[in-house]
């Protein structure tokens, strides 16, 4: 009688950091970025292959992040949190909550000094997606303003604002998906550095990378 073979169970590589950010954007904006970063400077983390090999767990928190400033305390990991500055008084708001998560072990919180992911991305990225020539500035909503330079310009410039809000929301909803996935596929290295000359995505990823080492 032939022995049955037996199946040699392997454990999951253990998880090393949780990555706390807003939404599900986020994710797909640091996970392609990362990817670029990391194949010009093989020492910043990539983040997509992290949490292919389960070593890194994203947490979309749907914009609270002072919710979250000791719910992940139990799991003992490390944690990096990151949040959009958006604009006042919200800001102030994640700026004690930044203050307070970075007093725990093994724990960094930032803040992004432009209003969210999507100002970090260069005009000729947004323009080789959409076709649009855009203007903006670190603390403008890009999606805002792309939805309506696209809205206007292929509807015969009508007045945007004479949409109703849910109509808004939905195109700008749209844009802000391929905002951070196809327009920031089109990023390089020097794209970014025109638009984050001080290297604060790259200091994301070292930290992230440090924590790691902490595991």
């Amino acid at each position: 009688m032939q022995e049955l073979t037996k199946r040699v169970y392997k454990a999951p590589a253990p998880v090393r950091v949780l990555v706390v950010v807003e939404g599900t954007h986020d994710i797909e904006f640091l996970t392609r970025i990362s990817t670029l970063l990391h194949t010009d400077d093989p020492a910043l983390p990539d983040l997509a292959t992290m949490e292919s090999n389960r070593e890194l767990i994203f947490l979309p928190i749907s914009g609270h992040p002072q919710a979250w400033t000791r719910r992940l305390a139990p799991l003992n990991l490390p944690e990096f949190h990151l949040s959009d500055r958006e604009q006042s008084p919200v800001t102030e708001q994640r700026q004690a909550t930044v203050l307070a998560i970075n007093q725990r072990y093994r724990c960094r919180a930032m803040l992004t000094k432009k209003r969210s992911l999507e100002n970090y991305l260069h005009a000729s990225a947004i323009q080789a997606v959409a076709g649009v020539t855009l203007e903006y500035g670190d603390h403008d909503c890009v999606a805002t303003v792309a939805a309506q330079q696209i809205f206007e310009s292929s509807h015969g410039n009508p007045n945007w604002k004479q949409l109703t809000r849910r109509a808004r929301v939905r195109l700008t909803n749209r844009v802000k998906h391929w905002l951070n996935t196809r327009a920031v596929e089109q990023m390089t290295v020097s794209l970014l550095q025109e638009r984050d000359p001080d290297g604060e995505i790259i200091s994301w990823l070292e930290t992230i990378g440090q924590l790691v080492e902490t595991a």
